[in-house]
């Protein structure tokens, strides 16, 4: 006569078994999910752009000096008086990667500043200008001289009005013997790019090294003809400010108002970084930054948080679409620290 299992044998028994379907499901799960990625990823095909046709050449800029306004102090929108370090010079402990927003700081320009006062002096001479507006994301740097001299980094960043370039170095040693006036050359290539396989979209201050970078890390042309890129934020093109009306973006930036304390909680604002690629939606930066509706435009974090009202952290573009075709997916890692291999 067969021995009847016990209560106990039986619970074991259907323990076992739900475990088992249970570690079945979730392994189906997980292989559905990840060849549903691969699938994804493998549909996206490399931008492909006018490689052969663009030109190469040097640009030079030196390390500006900080500045200082007289009298020294802001004033906020709330009437808080401030005082804090602002553009230019040798930042040490702000770099790409670092918080943009958590410092005690007004239009801080991370790591190096670059700029060329040329013949006529000052941020508005055509040495400054072509500084700028050749310049872009990506290109190399070399330092030309000083005890750094040889080091070479890359163009994270393009600061409007004072008409700065901000370049960053993967050596930390190398920030240790730069000084303010130190001479660098910018290999810059990059302006008069074309996308060629994707149609509505414009590329602005891209060098070819960030895109083949972006390409690496997972952007590509959907089989809608449609962008695809990683960025960290997502940002609603009403609350841009210092920057509008211009007619051209290929220099400087516009800065995100960081005022309205709701709009910052919902968009999780105080956590962009230096470096970080966000998009702007419903803005359309074709011909000068404008808001319109479906747009979509892309860009990287160049300097901090400002206390002045209008201002805030500042992006420079890099593309741009006004019908929209610019696929944006959330990706925390999308930053030049990472993608240009600089930290």
């Amino acid at each position: 006569m067969e021995k009847t299992p016990s209560k106990k044998t039986l619970r074991q028994i259907i323990l076992t078994a739900f475990v088992m379907v249970f570690a079945l499901t979730l392994i189906s799960f997980l292989h559905t999910v990840t060849s549903a990625a691969e699938g994804k990823s493998a549909s996206l095909k490399p931008v492909e752009y006018n490689q052969r046709q663009l030109v190469m050449m040097a640009v030079q800029g030196f390390i500006a000096p900080p500045g200082f306004g007289e009298p020294p102090y802001e004033i906020d929108p709330q009437g808080k008086i401030t005082v804090f370090p602002g553009g230019g010079s040798i930042t040490y402990n702000f770099r790409t990667g670092d918080s943009a927003v958590r410092l005690a700081g007004d239009h801080v320009e991370p790591a190096v500043s670059l700029h060329n006062p040329g013949r006529g002096g000052g941020g508005a001479s055509y040495e400054s200008r072509g500084l700028n507006g050749l310049s872009c994301i990506g290109n190399k740097v070399q330092v030309l001289t000083g005890e750094a001299k040889g080091a070479e980094g890359w163009v994270v960043g393009k600061h409007g009005g004072a008409e700065h370039v901000m370049v960053d170095f993967p050596d930390d040693e190398v920030f240790r013997k730069l000084a303010i006036g130190d001479k660098m050359r910018i290999y810059a290539i990059g302006v008069g790019m074309e996308l060629k396989n994707i149609q509505g979209v414009k590329a602005i201050n891209m060098s070819p090294l960030l895109l083949e970078a972006l390409t690496k890390s997972g952007m590509g042309v959907t089989e809608k003809g449609k962008l695809r890129i990683s960025v960290t934020h997502r940002i609603p093109a009403r609350i841009m400010g210092s920057g509008l009306g211009r007619s051209h973006v290929y220099r400087g930036d516009y800065d995100i108002q960081l005022f309205d304390e709701k709009t910052v909680k919902e968009y999780n604002l105080e956590s962009l970084r230096f470096g970080d690629i966000v998009a702007i939606i419903n803005a359309d930066h074709t011909y000068g930054r404008i808001y319109q509706e479906g747009a979509v435009s892309v860009g990287v974090i160049s300097h901090s948080r400002s206390s002045v009202a209008g201002h805030g952290p500042g992006v420079t573009t890099l593309f741009t679409s006004r019908e929209g075709k610019i696929e944006v997916v959330i990706d925390p890692s999308a930053n030049l620290a990472k993608i240009l291999n600089i930290r």
